[in-house]
């Protein structure tokens, strides 16, 4: 138009518009992006752009785009009107939700497909959505990201295994290091010509060369749904009592039992009681046959299941230091508090004045912090099953940053916040997670809550203090006189039964 400046639009990659150097960005509440699969398309909608994002929306549509690339070197047609449908759907749910724009990112059967571009530029005239595709290193890099996002203290190997490819990348000190990318997708493996044998010999020579790339390490992260399915398939063999997949550790020697479990059994039967897509189960075997190698060529010990891949790391690219640096669990219960509890900020109280029951021991303070902040944040359900609420959500939330015997720990010390006693509906295999002297730290932990938050008042001058004597076996009270009135008999019942729990005796002061 005459008269007025050109305007400039700036293409910010792959990442869209920044989110946290932004002056807006507090203002901004959630974030989506969409991954494009060789296997499936998902749209993510993180709720907040926080260091630990709840999943606002989740959706995955298993299209196959990339199940004839062996054969043909193209798309497959179907799966790619599947993949449009799905993209167009996903574009139009986050229109509805106001959310800022959608960040697509394409892996390794639309960057392999002939017709990938053709296949972007009809995405792009349809939705207006740009898709963006990324080499095998980058896709390496956000997977190895994503798992950062959840073990800040990550140390290993992130295998991301998808339709058309394996990556691998290095994780220490908190970074990315060595990384490549393989054509070892179970797809395309299976239109490999000669069968296993084949497949065999192609995996041997990758993975041979793969070891000159990226060093060895004996710790094993699994991105990737073929992962996760064999996750869940060893789950359901060991008769595991937790049914949560991120953090789900497995050694070399539970993997090849159970991949020799599945060669034994119907693979349709096991969908069934594994709860498992056709799409996702029929890539299990050839799967498998990647692990076997894979775990035998970098000597691995300990393998976990991570629930946290390129969409997470396509968030926590945008991060600063700062908030990477965070702990991912605790901020997430820092959350959970602002937002549900009746008096947010009282968990920080409720943790000191509890912490000295707890300096000689060896479980982590963030952990004890944790259930502090999260003492009060399911009060708005029913009292006659406020414990197992509370159970229930500490054990099965998508936290990260959190192993399951973390979990059980976590759970059992906000059930007893409420009870005194373990429900019988409790399951014995659940509570066999945790040693013993853990089983009834946290119900020293609980029973602490429980006493402390008879003085939820947010004046924390106000709860006065706990000494504990273990050698002497006694418990000290030092209440100011102005607290005096909130040491009631039902405190003070309470008290009697958190000196029970640490078997010594009690003494009630009043000081200044």
């Amino acid at each position: 138009m005459d008269g007025q400046p050109e305007q400039t639009v700036t293409d910010w990659g792959p990442f869209g518009r920044p989110l946290f150097q932004d002056p807006a960005a507090r203002a901004l509440r959630r974030v989506g992006v969409i991954d494009v699969g060789s296997n499936s398309v998902r749209m993510v909608v993180f709720d907040g752009a926080a260091r630990s994002p709840a999943y606002f929306y989740n959706e995955k549509v298993m299209c196959g785009l990339g199940s004839e690339i062996g054969e043909t070197g193209r798309l497959s047609p179907d799966g790619r009107r599947r993949a449009l449908a799905a993209i167009r759907r996903f574009v139009a749910l986050a229109e509805g939700m106001d959310i800022p724009p959608l960040t697509a990112v394409a892996t390794a059967a639309v960057r392999s497909a002939e017709d990938g571009p053709d296949f972007c530029a009809d995405v792009l005239r349809e939705t207006g959505l740009t898709v963006y595709v990324i080499d095998g290193e980058e896709e390496a890099r956000l997977s190895a990201q994503g798992v950062l996002l959840g073990w800040p203290e990550a140390e290993g190997l992130v295998c991301d295994i998808g339709g058309s490819s394996m990556e691998l990348a290095e994780v220490s000190g908190g970074k990315v290091g060595a990384r490549a990318s393989t054509a070892l997708g179970p797809l395309r493996l299976k239109t490999l010509k000669g069968g296993r044998k084949g497949r065999k010999a192609e995996i041997d020579a990758v993975l041979d060369d793969l070891a000159t790339h990226v060093p060895r390490h004996d710790r094993l992260y699994l991105v990737g749904g073929s992962w996760r399915a064999i996750a869940r398939l060893d789950m359901l063999r060991r008769g595991y009592p937790l049914s949560v997949l991120h953090d789900y550790v497995m050694t070399p020697k539970s993997v090849r039992a159970t991949l020799d479990w599945v060669d034994e059994h119907d693979l349709d039967s096991l969908r069934q009681t594994a709860r498992l897509s056709e799409a996702r189960i029929s890539l299990v075997p050839v799967a498998g046959e990647v692990l076997r190698r894979l775990m035998k060529t970098y000597a691995i010990k300990e393998i976990h299941t991570s629930g946290y891949g390129i969409r997470e790391g396509m968030l926590y690219e945008q991060m600063p230091e700062r908030l990477r640096a965070r702990d991912p669990l605790v901020e997430a219960c820092r959350y959970d508090e602002a937002r549900n509890a009746r008096l947010p900020g009282f968990g920080r109280t409720l943790h000191n004045f509890i912490a000295p029951l707890f300096r000689g021991s060896n479980t982590p303070d963030r952990l004890i912090k944790c259930a502090c902040l999260l003492h009060d944040v399911s009060w708005r359900a029913h009292p006659d099953y406020r414990a197992e609420v509370c159970f229930d959500n500490s054990t099965r939330a998508n936290f990260g940053g959190i192993d399951h015997p973390g979990r059980i720990y976590l759970g059992l010390a906000l059930l007893h916040r409420y009870r005194n006693a373990l429900p019988s509906t409790l399951a014995d295999d659940l509570l066999d997670l945790l040693p013993e002297g853990k089983l009834r730290e946290a119900e020293v932990l609980g029973k602490a809550m429980r006493f402390g938050a008879m003085f939820s008042i947010n004046q924390p001058e106000r709860m006065g203090n706990l000494r504990y004597h273990p050698k002497k076996k006694l418990l000290i009270l030092t209440l100011p006189p102005e607290a005096a009135p909130l040491y009631g008999e039902v405190a003070a019942a309470r008290f009697a039964s958190l000196a029970k729990a640490l078997g010594v005796e009690t003494e009630v002061k009043l000081g200044r």
